[in-house]
């Protein structure tokens, strides 16, 4: 059976590569144009371009999804379902009516939970304990299809989206060669999902990295694992910006500096710095910091950091640059 694969960064590669090792023909990919990448921003190849372009697979990377001369290739490749994992752009009705078998989706949660394009970061952001992967058969909405099926998968209680996400892909691989091999078979019967439980994931952006410093020390240990690796999580430290790695609500109390429920004390205020590390004031509760990275250096521990910059309690980190 034909198959059209359409992604573009690490999270779908395992999709595209457990197709490539099945028994259904690949007869194209379709990814999306290559962009400037890193510090020097030179133009790369994404995972799954470099992927199929390895396996020796027909790849199309159009600006437009409505462009004839793009739909004429698509056409051609003949699918008979067009497999979509991470691709980043609506499919236009004539796309989705294209294939037989339909559009199958790899998407990252628990679907109608995390609707949207960061679905993954969203959940470690809220604190959620566990997420998964849904295959669906594409609608017009946005992941509003039928459910064909689902797998949960746990959180870590220190793990980051980016962690997550590697382990996630695996995962939605496996499941979408299953349900597939299932769905052809005519043994998948689709759920309509229920729009009233729906809830929302938005694409993130630089600007969500910034912390609030209002939060309490628990979210805010859960959105620094959400926003890392992207965009990372950041506070303003003494006229520049310090990015914040790693972080965990503080089980310690007074006695690591001031009073923390002292409502003059501002949110943002380092409590203490001693042996333990850094400590911060936050809506509610003390957060811990234990690795940052200063503006032009490198990652480091937070004991590498108190090592080379004069901390004393009291300072304020900023949610603004000052």
């Amino acid at each position: 059976m034909n198959v059209v694969f359409m992604g573009t960064p690490d999270f779908a590669v395992p999709t595209l590569r457990r197709l490539v090792d099945s028994p259904f023909r690949v007869t194209g990919v379709v990814c999306q144009p290559d962009r400037p990448q890193g510090r020097g921003q030179k133009i790369r190849s994404g995972p799954v371009k470099t992927l199929a372009v390895a396996s020796r697979i027909s790849v199309v990377q159009p600006l437009k999804m409505k462009d004839p001369a793009f739909l004429e290739i698509l056409q051609g490749w003949n699918p008979e379902v067009i497999v979509v994992a991470a691709f980043g752009r609506i499919l236009p009705s004539q796309i989705l009516q294209l294939p037989h078998r339909g559009c199958l989706n790899v998407h990252g949660s628990l679907l109608p939970k995390y609707r949207g394009a960061g679905p993954i970061q969203w959940a470690v952001i809220n604190g959620e304990r566990q997420t998964g992967i849904t295959i669906m058969k594409m609608d017009e909405g946005m992941d509003t299809g039928a459910i064909l099926s689902q797998e949960v998968v746990a959180i870590g209680p220190e793990e980051t989206s980016g962690e997550l996400g590697i382990r996630m892909a695996e995962v939605g691989g496996a499941l979408l060669l299953r349900t597939l091999r299932e769905w052809v078979d005519g043994r998948v019967s689709p759920r309509p999902q229920n729009d009233q439980e729906a809830t929302l994931a938005p694409l993130l952006n630089k600007e969500d990295g910034l912390l609030d410093w209002t939060l309490s020390a628990y979210a805010l240990a859960c959105r620094i694992r959400g926003l890392s690796p992207w965009p990372g999580a950041y506070t303003f430290f003494q006229g520049s910006r310090l990015a914040i790695w790693k972080a965990e609500e503080s089980g310690l109390g007074p006695e690591v500096g001031l009073e923390t429920d002292d409502p003059s004390i501002k949110p943002g205020t380092i409590t203490s710095v001693t042996k333990h590390g850094l400590f911060v004031k936050t809506g509610k509760g003390l957060l811990s910091i234990l690795e940052l990275q200063p503006a032009n250096k490198k990652r480091m521990p937070v004991d590498q950091f108190l090592a080379g910059h004069p901390v004393k309690a009291g300072i304020i980190f900023s949610g603004k640059l000052v």
